[in-house]
Parts: structure tokens; sequence; C-alpha cells
């Protein structure tokens, strides 16, 4: 059975989604939930969620780290070899074995932070990558890095093509993985300095690189995988998610502002527009995966819900299932011998 550890303390409404949701997926999923927190906070709502007869342990975690454990004090308690925050019990459990995949909804760079001084990082790669999951003509791309690291230099990015490709190919099941360069334009001449270098690096590396790729391209599904550094990744996301929100609620105000006609017409399209929602919503994903470190490590937005904390766990089973990180060591492996 599948074991996951889902920080019970890390959305911004903890404990109550992040529990809610973790007894889903185990009700759903058939996973073995590991809930690390507050037991005293946490056991009142798993037992008034019916999950007394599920897959389900409570590991006792008294501290958390917020939005506020920054710089020094960050460090000294990711680092800590006796941390009793509910990210640092989360990550040693999934070092040791006891789990195969880690879900937290809490503080991105304290979790990021925490996972390489407890996890480490896979042998050949400089930084881990923040991964994100857009929807497309066709379907869905993966940008990375999506803010884990706003400065990159070119081998960084050429290490995020690898293991986005290994990533998309064992977990999203594409075969052959497109690989595209994010830039202003398509030809190998275009972009900034950073792109300019990093083309290079990735055409010769073993991977199905189709070149430069513009924002456009992405959307309408030209490949499977789109690289870039976290300053831009962030903001293409941040851009991307206000954008549909904008569209979603000018759509409903129209149809609720309009003649009667223009309000039976919503009423017909109102399926259509509940799948669109569905396209668009970060839930579905939960989580986005840290890929780098040493271990499997999946980080939530803290808005996160019931249903985005269940999704998550769904993701995070799919990775460990299908060794991902064994592969995409392999894969990094396999480029350092040139």
């Amino acid at each position: 059975m599948t074991r996951i550890v889902v920080d019970a303390m890390g959305s911004d409404n903890y404990p109550t989604p992040d529990v809610e949701g973790a007894v889903m997926a185990a009700r759903e999923y058939g996973a073995e939930i590991l809930l690390v927190g507050d037991a005293s906070k946490i056991q009142p709502i798993l037992d008034s969620s019916d999950g007394k007869t599920l897959p389900i342990r409570v590991i006792h975690a008294p501290e958390m780290l917020t939005m506020h454990d920054k710089g020094e004090d960050l460090v000294m308690k990711a680092r800590h070899k006796d941390a009793k925050n509910s990210i640092a019990v989360g990550l040693d459990l999934v070092k040791k074995g006891e789990a195969d995949a880690f879900v937290t909804a809490g503080n991105t760079g304290a979790a990021m932070v925490t996972s390489l001084f407890r996890l480490g990082r896979i042998r050949g790669v400089d930084r881990p990558a923040l991964v994100g999951p857009f929807p497309t003509a066709t379907g869905r791309c993966l940008i990375l890095d999506i803010g884990a690291n706003p400065n990159c230099e070119p081998l960084n990015l050429q290490q995020f093509a690898i293991m986005g490709s290994v990533y998309a190919e064992r977990v999203r099941g594409i075969q052959n993985p497109r690989i595209g360069l994010i830039s202003n334009g398509e030809e190998a001449g275009k972009g900034s300095e950073l792109v300019k270098e990093a083309y290079p690096l990735l055409s010769n590396a073993k991977i199905n690189f189709v070149g430069n790729v513009e924002g456009k391209e992405i959307f309408n599904g030209h490949v499977d995988v789109a690289v870039t550094d976290g300053f831009t990744g962030n903001v293409f996301l941040k851009a991307t998610e206000a954008v549909a929100k904008l569209l979603i609620e000018k759509i409903r105000e129209t149809i609720k502002g309009g003649n009667l006609p223009t309000k039976i017409g919503g009423a017909l399209v109102r399926p259509a527009l509940g799948s669109i929602r569905k396209m668009l919503d970060p839930s579905e994903e939960g989580a986005a995966p840290l890929l780098g470190v040493n271990g499997l490590v999946f980080i939530g937005h803290g808005r996160s819900d019931a249903q985005a904390m269940k999704s998550a766990v769904r993701v995070a089973m799919a990775a460990a299932e299908a060794k991902v990180l064994d592969a995409m060591k392999s894969a990094i492996e396999e480029s350092l011998k040139k």
C-alpha cells in the first residue's frame, strides 16, 4: 500500500481541509495516510470525518512553520536534527523510508528549504524546481520552474528539462514528451542571454527538445513540457490564473445581467461552462511537485480545500507508484556521463 504523508498544519484553514482531504483520499484511493501535526487538533476532525476505519495514522508534531518563518530562523527550524515542526517531521518519515511521498499546503519557501536540508538533492541537480500543469488546447503542459528559483543558470534549465521530461512520461503518461524552452521567439537566436545559452544544452540533452516556444504555442498544445526560470514561470502562472478567473467572472456577469434570451442561453451552456471551470480549477491537480530533491515532495496552495488536498494525494500516489524518483536519478546520472 502506498504511504503518503500529509502535513495537517499546512493550509490557511488548517487542519480541517487537510484532514478532510486526507480522509477522502484514503477512502477513494486506498492510500495509507500519515497525518502529521498537532494531534489534539487533528483527532477531533478525523473522528468527525468518520476516518476511524480507514488506514490513517496521526503523527504528533507540536510545532509548525508559517509565512513568518524566514532567513536564519527558518534555516534553524529546517535543519535542526530534532525539529518538531510538521514539515520536518513529515519529511523525515520519507527520508527514513516510512512513507513514499510528502504533501503540504504550507509555506512554499519553508517546504523547499526544509526539503533541501532533510532530503538533500538528487546527485547532479543543482537546484530543485516547482512544476505547474497548465491547461492547453490538447490537454496540459508542465511548466518548470514556477517559482523556486527566480535566478537561474543555463545548466539549471537543462536539468529542469530532463526532470520535467521524466515526470511527464512516468506520471502523465506522455510518450517521448516534447520539451520547449520559453522565449519571445521561436528562432534559436531569440530570447534573453539565459535562453540563448541554455538552448544548445537542451539540444544536446537526451530529451525530445523541439526548440524555443512562445506563450501562445504553450496554450495551443505544441509542447508537453516548457522550461524557464522561476521568475518568468511565476509571472506566467499568476497571469494565467488571473486571466482564467477574469474570463469566467465576466461570462457569469454577462449572463446574469443579460435579457431573457441571454439567460436562457446561459442556462443551456452551463454544463459546458462547468467543464471549462473544472479544467481551470487548480484544485483538480492539488499540488505541484518539487523536482530535484531526493524524495517525492508536493506543495499545494495555502487556499487549498479538502478537494485540492485529496487531489494532491492522488498526484503524489501516481508519482510514487510510477517510481518517478528512480527514473529521474537515472536520467540525471546519464546526463553526467557526457
